[in-house]
């Protein structure tokens, strides 16, 4: 796993590390017990829609934070933080186009962009440890896979598109107990979203993810999927705004805010609903 040979429990530290670019990796498994997040970066004139797609699909876009106008900071989640730097890698997109993947974003930073910090699965990741539950993209070094789906998102304006998922490997008892815990985890996703076959989610190739790095599934274990982050990304290239920037799959805003005392800490930000039986999540 590029950039990432040290192991980082301090998120200042870790922040740091990757503003000096020591630090290059994906985010799985470092800051400790700390809340991670997906990152939207757009223009005003695309804002309002997005911050409406989110409140439409908080399952997959449970927003943290949202960010002033031009500002980068968000001090909700941190009192240092600077979203033209403190993500490993960024993308950038140019109409629905991906057109770079960057270290830094000062250079595409303009006055009128909104950040949108959305929760992310690495958050219940050390419960999971804690429990005793194997996290295998973390043991083998690789980052977790994730798949585009046949779940469908709630259209906001322009922005629609297919749930993304990340996937997890889990002998059957650990998944029913991934259940309990990840449930309590509602800004990180909450709980699996399916279990088992992939072909019901209409993933064709379970060892060839759309994103991340290709899974390590062992004899008696099943696949345990969950609602992605990434899902925006979806809505992003079919939206095709002017400009957006993301996080890189995998590559997170590292918060200060303990994952388990997130929902107390934060506010304003909606509560979980169930898979509807249509095949739509929200």
């Amino acid at each position: 796993m590029s950039g990432q040979s040290q192991q980082f429990d301090d998120t200042r530290a870790l922040r740091a590390a990757i503003r000096a670019g020591t630090f290059a990796g994906p985010t799985s498994g470092q800051g400790g017990q700390a809340l991670q997040a997906n990152l939207v970066i757009l223009r005003g004139t695309d804002a309002a829609d997005f911050l409406r797609f989110c409140q439409a699909n908080p399952r997959p876009c449970p927003l943290l934070a949202v960010g002033e106008p031009g500002n980068p900071s968000l001090p909700t989640l941190g009192q240092d933080i600077d979203l033209r730097h403190d993500l490993p890698r960024y993308r950038v997109w140019n109409k629905g186009d991906l057109v770079d993947e960057p270290a830094d974003i000062a250079a595409h930073w303009c006055d009128d962009m909104v950040s949108f910090a959305i929760g992310c699965s690495f958050s219940f990741e050390d419960a999971l440890t804690q429990a005793g539950i194997p996290v295998r993209h973390q043991q083998i070094g690789r980052n977790v896979p994730m798949y585009r789906t046949n779940l469908q998102t709630r259209a906001a304006g322009r922005f629609s598109g297919p749930v993304v998922v990340s996937m997890r490997p889990m002998h059957p008892a650990d998944a029913i107990e991934a259940v309990r815990i990840c449930d309590r985890f509602s800004l990180a996703h909450g709980a699996p979203v399916h279990l088992g076959d992939p072909a019901q989610i209409g993933i064709v190739d379970i060892m060839r993810p759309d994103y991340g790095d290709a899974p390590d599934i062992r004899d008696g274990e099943i696949p345990v999927f969950w609602a992605c982050g990434v899902t925006p990304q979806a809505a992003i290239a079919a939206a095709r705004p002017d400009i957006a920037i993301t996080h890189a799959p995998g590559h997170m805003l590292v918060t200060d805010i303990p994952a388990s005392r997130a929902e107390r800490m934060l506010t304003g930000v909606n509560n979980q609903e169930p898979i509807t039986p249509t095949g739509e999540i929200s």
